[in-house]
């Protein structure tokens, strides 16, 4: 039936869902069927994925901050058996940003593990084509990923910050104030003052304000492993090629070099 849908229909549905609408929202909206809308999220959101990565190559980014956001798929973490672990429970998105063109040039879906984080690494060093600053907390799997991936060719920091104590009460789901941050060099020379991730954590918020499956305290969670990466895909490949981006007033894909205009919810259709 997805194929059937005329494509101002799909449009609407994919500029809907990329904007953070859960799939029976979507379905008051326009009037399609949610299995309809849910399998042509997945198909657009697969192929948003095969496309970034035939074309983040030979990207020259300086200045990369990486960091993992929590999901979840099915049920939380502790509900799940043993059989169940690899795609059900908890899921993490590992992100990486360029600062200056805030392009993501890839992503990787699962769990919060070395081998995950080695792959992610390796993903990411084959895409760059010089020299570049990592900067990343303290998760103990980044150094040997880091060196694993990119070998001797990098600069890496890390920084920790140091939370002042939670406030109780009403302000509870408030965020605690950085009390101290103290940087690291790890690997080559990097500028301490370039040791920064806030830039991911905000691209951590952007997630969960356009993918429903990752909103906070509601039931909006994806039910199989394949639909959850479908999602991060369709999101990536709207961030990147469609959604203006207010600080470099153009698309990250623009700004780095990767699209020559900005596309259209359309165009991630016709994919």
């Amino acid at each position: 039936m997805a194929y059937m849908l005329k494509k101002e229909k799909q449009v609407a549905a994919i500029a809907a869902l990329a904007e953070g609408a859960s799939i029976r929202s979507v379905e008051r909206i326009t009037g399609i069927h949610r299995d309809t809308i849910m399998r042509l999220g997945i198909r657009v959101g697969e192929a948003c994925t095969a496309m970034m990565d035939r074309t983040m190559k030979k990207l020259s980014c300086s200045d990369i901050q990486l960091d993992e956001i929590w999901g979840f798929v099915g049920k939380k973490e502790s509900e799940t058996k043993y059989r169940e672990h690899q795609t059900m429970g908890d899921q993490y998105t590992f992100v990486a940003l360029d600062r200056p063109t805030k392009l993501v040039p890839c992503f990787r879906v699962g769990k919060r593990n070395k081998a995950n984080t080695v792959d992610f690494l390796y993903d990411l060093s084959g895409r760059l084509a010089n020299r570049v600053q990592l900067s990343s907390d303290a998760f103990n799997a980044y150094a040997d990923a880091v060196e694993r991936g990119f070998g001797a060719n990098v600069d890496y920091g890390q920084i920790v910050k140091t939370f002042t104590a939670a406030e109780l009460g009403p302000r509870r789901y408030s965020p605690p104030e950085i009390f101290h941050a103290s940087r690291t060099p790890i690997l080559g020379n990097p500028s301490m003052n370039m040791i920064c991730t806030s830039h991911v954590e905000n691209q951590n918020l952007t997630m969960r304000m356009h993918i429903r499956r990752l909103t906070r305290l509601t039931n909006a969670f994806s039910k199989k492993l394949e639909n959850f990466k479908a999602a991060v895909g369709l999101h990536f490949g709207y961030y990147n090629f469609v959604k203006m981006h207010s600080a470099i007033r153009c698309t990250p894909a623009m700004a780095a070099g990767v699209a020559s205009a900005q596309w259209s919810v359309a165009d991630l259709v016709e994919l």
